[in-house]
């Protein structure tokens, strides 16, 4: 005997994945805020970037709650590049691998558009998203390079070096087939 539907476990969220809008700038900011790992943007950075790069940028949401983020975009000196500046979501949103599927949703799209390209930069020790990348050059089937993009003692405080995560040359998964 099947339970009432009422009485079901509850099937999980899905999120919209869509582009942000400058209505989005609140929330965008204070999930950055409330991060430990992230580097502090003022609102108006988020405004500016919702009106200017919300076409290769992307935020998740359920209901007419965003719950993550991730800001991205084509580098003016090589239109093949895709890069992506910015990562975020809600503590306990209930979506499993919700930042995994944000740059999948990213990448998917950046290579629809023409990149061949993908990337990152990362601390040394932030294991998440380095496996986010390895997981998307795996699934591309394409080298990554590394290297120091920016020292830390290029910064004014204390700050990690950043290391340029390349992925690519890629090409489109259904060429990959």
């Amino acid at each position: 005997m099947t339970a009432p539907a009422s009485l079901s476990t509850p099937s999980r969220a899905r999120p919209e994945y869509r582009t942000p809008r400058v209505e989005d700038t609140q929330a965008m900011w204070q999930m950055v805020h409330e991060s430990d790992e992230l580097d502090d943007n003022s609102p108006y950075y988020y405004a500016l970037w919702c009106r200017d790069f919300a076409e290769t940028s992307l935020v998740a949401s359920l209901g007419d709650e965003v719950v993550g983020f991730l800001t991205g975009y084509f580098r003016p000196d090589q239109p093949d590049t895709y890069l992506v500046w910015q990562e975020a979501v809600k503590p306990r949103h209930g979506i499993p691998m919700l930042g995994v599927q944000l740059f999948e949703q990213a990448a998917e799209r950046a290579v629809s558009k023409g990149a061949r390209y993908i990337e990152a930069t990362v601390s040394a020790d932030n294991k998440a998203i380095i496996m986010v990348l390895k997981k998307c050059a795996k699934r591309y089937r394409a080298p990554v390079h590394t290297e120091v993009l920016f020292p830390g003692s290029l910064f004014p405080e204390e700050h990690h070096d950043e290391v340029l995560y390349r992925i690519g040359p890629i090409e489109p998964v259904s060429e990959l087939t």
